[in-house]
C-alpha cells in the first residue's frame, strides 16, 4: 500500500508548512495548526505573511530567508499567539529546488523544554543563595547577640541621656539586621507548606482588603477581575497571602499620583501544562498583578527578582525573591513583564493540585485536583 504524504506530515512531531512559489500555504500538518492557532482549511491558500502576522519576530526572519532563497535556522524564538499564549520555537526554512518552487517551514515547539530549563536555573540560584544565607546567618547572628547585650548594658549604666539614646539606637539597628537575616533564612530552610483546600479569590480578597487601607493605596484604584469558574485547589493560604502581599505592595510602591490603577486578574493558565507522574497534564491558574507604574527597563528587569537587588533606597530586595520561592514550593512560577512607560504585570502561576487520600496536612505529595467551581464572584473595585 502506498504511503500517503499527508499521513507522513501528521506523524511528524514538528509543525510543517509547505508554501508555493508565490508564498501561499499549500499544506500544513496538525502541529503547525496548533502553533498558529488556525485550521488547515483556513491556512490553505493563505499568504504566509498573513498566517504569521501575529508572530513577530518570526515572520520577519522567515520572510527574509524566503526572499533570499536561502535556508535558515533560528533557535528559541519567543512568540505570542493571537490568544496571548507565549511560546518558544525553533524555526527552519528550507527552499525547494533552490527557491523558485516554494519552501518547507518547520516549527518545533520548545516551550516546555525552555520553561523547565528556566525553572531549574531559578531553583538552582535560590538553593545557592540559601547556602550563602545560612553561612551569613551563622557568622552574623552570634556576634549580633553580643553587640545587642553590650549596648543594653551601656544604656543601663550611662547617666547621660545622649549615651542612652545611642545605646538604644544600636539595639534597634541590631534587631533590624537580625530580622533581615531571619528573612534571608527562608531560602535556606526547607519549611513545609501546609496544604489545605482553598478558594484563591478568598485569599486575594483578604490581601486586597489589607492593601486598600495602606497609605500607598490612597490614590490608587484597585480593580478585581476574577474568573468565577476557577476551581478550588490545595495550597498554603498563609504562604500565598505572603506572596500576594509582596506583589501588591511592590505594585503600589511603583505608582504615585491620581489615575493610578492596580488590576488583579485571575484566569486559567493557557500555556503548556506540566505533567504528573502518570503523564497527565496538570491544569493551572494565573494570578496577575498589573500596575500602571513607570515600567522597568530591560537591564533592571533581568535582575528584579534576585535576592537583595532593589531600586528603592529603603528596600531590602527580598519581596519578589520570597514570592518566587513560595510559588516554586507550590510547584508554581513567577513571571514579570514590563516596558518603560507601559506599567508592569507580574503573573503568579499555580498548579491545581489536591492531596492524595490519607496524606496529612503539610505533606508535599499531590495530584491534580478535580475541578470544583468557585462561588460566582463579580468584578469589583475598591
Amino acid at each position: 500500500m502506498p504511503i500517503d504524504l499527508k499521513d507522513v506530515l501528521e506523524a511528524l512531531p514538528d509543525g510543517v508548512i509547505v508554501i508555493d512559489a508565490g508564498g501561499h500555504v499549500v499544506d500544513s500538518n496538525g502541529e503547525a495548526c496548533r502553533i498558529l492557532e488556525r485550521s488547515a482549511e483556513t491556512l490553505a491558500g493563505m499568504p504566509l505573511a498573513e498566517a504569521l502576522e501575529a508572530f513577530e519576530p518570526m515572520a520577519t526572519q522567515v520572510a527574509a530567508a524566503l526572499r533570499d532563497g536561502t535556508a535558515m535556522i533560528a533557535r528559541e524564538i519567543g512568540i505570542q499567539s493571537r490568544s496571548g499564549r507565549r511560546s518558544t520555537l525553533d524555526i527552519a526554512v528550507s527552499p525547494l529546488a533552490g527557491g523558485p518552487e516554494g519552501a518547507v517551514i518547520t516549527l518545533r515547539d520548545q516551550t516546555v523544554s525552555s520553561e523547565l530549563q528556566h525553572l531549574a536555573a531559578q531553583r538552582d540560584r535560590l538553593q545557592a543563595f540559601g547556602h550563602i544565607a545560612a553561612g551569613i546567618a551563622h557568622e552574623v547572628k552570634n556576634p549580633l547577640g553580643g553587640i545587642r547585650g553590650a549596648a543594653e548594658l551601656l544604656g543601663q549604666w550611662s547617666s547621660e541621656e545622649r549615651s542612652r539614646d545611642a545605646a538604644s539606637l544600636i539595639v534597634g539597628e541590631v534587631d533590624r539586621i537580625r530580622a533581615l537575616v531571619d528573612e534571608l533564612m527562608v531560602f535556606a530552610r526547607e519549611d513545609q507548606i501546609a496544604l489545605e483546600k482553598l478558594n484563591i479569590h478568598w485569599v486575594l480578597d483578604s490581601v486586597l482588603d489589607l492593601l486598600s487601607v495602606d497609605p500607598l493605596a490612597k490614590s490608587v484604584e484597585i480593580e478585581r477581575l476574577y474568573d468565577p469558574s476557577l476551581p478550588e485547589f490545595r495550597g498554603d493560604p498563609d504562604r500565598l497571602k505572603q506572596v500576594f502581599l509582596n506583589l501588591g505592595r511592590n505594585a503600589l510602591q511603583a505608582m504615585e499620583g491620581p489615575g493610578s490603577r492596580l488590576r488583579v486578574i485571575t484566569k486559567m493558565h493557557l500555556g503548556r501544562r506540566a505533567l504528573d507522574a502518570d503523564g497527565r497534564p496538570i491544569p493551572a491558574i494565573d494570578i496577575l498583578f498589573a500596575d500602571t507604574g513607570p515600567g522597568i527597563d530591560a537591564a533592571t528587569l533581568a535582575q528584579i527578582a534576585t535576592p537583595l537587588f532593589t531600586t528603592r533606597a529603603k528596600g531590602h530586595g527580598l519581596g519578589l525573591a520570597v514570592a518566587r520561592h513560595w510559588l516554586m514550593r507550590h510547584a508554581g512560577s513567577l513571571e514579570i513583564e514590563s516596558e518603560p512607560g507601559s506599567g508592569t504585570t507580574v503573573t503568579a502561576t499555580l498548579p491545581l493540585r489536591r492531596l492524595e487520600p490519607g496524606i496529612v496536612k503539610g505533606a508535599s505529595q499531590e495530584v491534580p485536583d478535580a475541578p470544583t467551581p468557585l462561588p460566582s464572584l463579580e468584578s469589583k473595585r475598591s
